[in-house]
C-alpha cells in the first residue's frame, strides 16, 4: 500500500511539473507569436476574406460626397455641384423618387425639386448605370443632449453616396464624376439667385428644419433695383468705376501672373446721403455678385471674423458700412484714449494696467467685440484672404480722416472713391430719370445754386419726386429751387453765427 501511495504521489508531482513546463513553454511560444505579429496577420486576412464575401453579396463600389470639407469650415463645392446635377436628374427621372424637396427657383412661378433624405435616383452615362442616394448622419461632435447649456442640437451631416458596378470603375471615376461637376456648375449658373447675406452673432444659425446649423451667415434674395444706369454720379467718374470693375472681373490671369490674390478693395467716403450704399448695389448688379454685409460689432473675436471670410463664396462683394463707427480701429483714437486714461489715472491713483484689466473684464461681462485693428487688416489681405477668389471688399465711411492709415492704404483699399454732393451733371441726370426732361428754363437757376450750396443727391432726388397727381416737372423743379435757396440762407446764417462766436472768443482772449 505504501509503495502504491508513493508511486501515486510521484506520478502527481511529475504531472504538475509537466503542466508547469507546458505553461512556461506556451507563454514563451505566445510571446514569440506576438513578436511575429501573427494576430495582425490573421486579422488582416480575416478582414480581407470579409471584404471578398461582402463583394460577392454586394458587388457595387461607392463614392461618398460629403457636404463639408476642412472640418466643417466650408461647404464643399463638389457637394453643391452634385446637388445641382441631381436636381436636374430628379426633374428628368421617370420614376423611383417618391419624396421630393422643393426650394424657390429663379423663376418665381417654379420650384427647384431635389430628392429627400434616404431617396435614390438612377442615372445612365455611356452605357453605365449608377445610383445616387441622399444620406444623413448625426454629427460626431454633438454628444450633448438637446438644449444643453442653451445650445440646440446641430443639424445632421448630409452627403451623397454613389453606387456603381466594379466593371465601370474607370469610366465613373475618370469621366462620369467630371461630367457631374461640370454639368452641376452649369445648372448652378442657370438657376443662381443672387443673395444678400448678413452675419449672426454666435456660432451658427437655425436652419429650415429647426436644427442648429454651423453656418454663420443668413441670407435673403438680393433684389436691389439700383444700377449704374440710374446712379446719380459724375459721368466720367462713373465710367472710371465701371471700367475698373470690368478689369477686375476679367483679371483672373493677370492676378495669377503677378502673384496676387484675386480680390480688390474699394473705399467709399463722403457725407451721408451721397449714395455710398446705392453705389454698392450698383456694383453688385453690374458684376452679378452676391453681397455679404458684415456687422463688425456682432463679431466677437478675430477668429470669428476669419471664419466669416472663409464661408464667403467667390463672385461676391464683402461690405463693412460705416467702418469708423463699427469699432475703435484707429490709431488716433487709441492715442487719445491713452492720454485720457493717463489723466484719469493721476486723479484716482490707479494704474493703466489695472484699468485695462478692469476694462477687459467689463467687456467679457458685456459680451463685447474683441476684434482688433490687426484682425481686420489680416481679414483684408492676410493669408486667409487668399482663400477662394474673385472677391471685392468695400468699406464705407463718412469721415475718412478718422481711419487708421494702415487700414486704407493701397493694397488693402486699392481704389478710393469720393461720393460728393450733387453736381450739375448729376442733377441733369436725376432730372432725366425722375422727370423725363432734358432741358427746362429752371435748369440755370438750379445749376447756379448747386455751385453755391451743398446738397446731397438723395435730397435733390427727393425734391424731384412727384408727390401728388397734379405735380409736373415745373412744380418739382420749383420745389428744388426753393429748397436750395433755403439751404443757402441757412448756410449763410450759420456762417455769420460762427463769425460772431469767433469774434466773441477773440474779445474774451484780449480781455484776459
Amino acid at each position: 500500500m505504501e509503495a502504491a501511495a508513493a508511486s501515486s504521489l510521484w506520478g502527481g508531482l511529475n504531472s504538475g511539473i509537466m503542466l508547469s513546463l507546458l505553461a512556461v513553454v506556451w507563454a514563451m511560444l505566445w510571446q514569440a507569436l506576438q513578436g511575429l505579429q501573427l494576430q495582425q496577420y490573421f486579422g488582416r486576412h480575416s478582414r480581407r476574406l470579409s471584404r471578398r464575401l461582402a463583394s460577392i453579396l454586394d458587388p457595387d463600389l461607392t463614392v461618398t460626397v460629403a457636404e463639408y470639407d476642412g472640418g466643417r469650415m466650408r461647404r464643399s463645392d463638389a457637394f453643391k455641384e452634385a446637388k445641382a446635377y441631381l436636381e436636374r436628374a430628379t426633374r428628368e427621372a421617370r420614376g423611383g423618387v417618391r419624396h421630393l424637396k422643393a426650394e424657390p427657383d429663379k423663376d418665381p412661378d417654379r420650384l427647384l425639386l431635389s430628392m429627400d433624405d434616404d431617396e435614390e435616383i438612377t442615372d445612365e452615362f455611356r452605357g453605365a448605370t449608377v445610383t445616387w442616394r441622399a444620406c444623413t448622419a448625426p454629427p460626431r461632435e454633438d454628444s450633448a443632449p438637446a438644449y444643453f447649456w442653451g445650445r440646440a442640437p446641430r443639424a445632421d451631416r448630409r452627403f451623397y453616396r454613389l453606387f456603381f458596378a466594379e466593371r465601370h470603375r474607370d469610366l465613373v471615376l475618370g469621366d462620369y464624376l467630371t461630367h457631374v461637376r461640370r454639368e452641376g456648375r452649369a445648372v448652378m449658373v442657370k438657376n443662381r439667385q443672387r443673395k444678400l447675406f448678413t452675419n449672426i452673432s454666435g456660432d451658427g444659425s437655425w436652419d429650415s428644419d429647426g436644427l442648429w446649423s454651423d453656418s454663420v451667415w443668413s441670407h435673403v434674395v438680393f433684389e436691389h433695383p439700383k444700377t449704374f444706369a440710374t446712379l446719380a454720379m459724375d459721368p466720367d467718374k462713373k465710367k472710371e468705376v465701371m471700367d475698373d470693375l470690368d478689369a477686375f472681373r476679367n483679371g483672373k490671369d493677370y492676378y495669377a501672373r503677378v502673384g496676387k490674390a484675386w480680390k480688390r478693395g474699394y473705399l467709399l467716403y463722403g457725407p451721408p446721403g451721397t449714395g455710398k450704399s446705392t453705389m454698392i448695389a450698383a456694383m453688385a448688379n453690374h458684376l452679378d455678385y452676391d453681397v455679404y454685409d458684415i456687422e463688425l460689432t456682432s463679431v466677437r473675436t478675430n477668429t470669428d471674423l476669419r471664419k466669416l471670410f472663409i464661408e464667403t463664396t467667390s463672385k461676391s462683394i464683402i461690405v463693412v458700412e460705416d467702418i469708423d463707427c463699427s469699432l475703435d480701429l484707429t490709431g488716433k483714437r487709441k492715442k487719445k484714449n491713452k492720454k485720457e486714461e493717463d489723466g484719469e489715472n493721476k486723479k484716482d491713483g490707479t494704474t493703466t494696467k489695472q484699468q485695462e484689466e478692469d476694462k477687459e473684464k467689463e467687456d467679457e461681462k458685456a459680451g463685447g467685440s474683441k476684434v482688433t485693428l490687426s484682425g481686420v487688416l489680416n481679414f483684408i489681405d492676410g493669408l486667409w484672404s487668399a482663400c477662394g477668389g474673385e472677391r471685392i471688399i468695400v468699406f464705407t465711411t463718412n469721415h475718412v480722416e478718422k481711419l487708421d492709415p494702415a487700414l486704407i492704404r493701397r493694397g488693402r483699399m486699392d481704389k478710393h472713391i469720393e461720393m460728393s454732393y450733387c453736381c450739375v451733371q448729376a442733377f441733369k441726370f436725376l432730372a432725366k430719370v425722375y422727370l423725363d426732361v432734358d432741358d427746362h428754363p429752371r435748369f440755370d437757376a438750379v445749376a447756379a445754386l448747386l455751385r453755391e450750396v451743398d446738397m446731397t443727391p438723395a435730397d435733390v432726388a427727393e425734391n424731384l419726386t412727384p408727390k401728388a397727381p397734379g405735380e409736373d416737372a415745373d412744380s418739382c423743379l420749383a420745389a428744388l429751387v426753393e429748397a436750395l435757396e433755403k439751404a443757402k440762407e441757412d448756410a449763410l446764417a450759420k456762417k455769420a453765427k460762427g463769425k460772431e462766436e469767433a469774434g466773441s472768443a477773440d474779445e474774451l482772449d484780449d480781455e484776459e
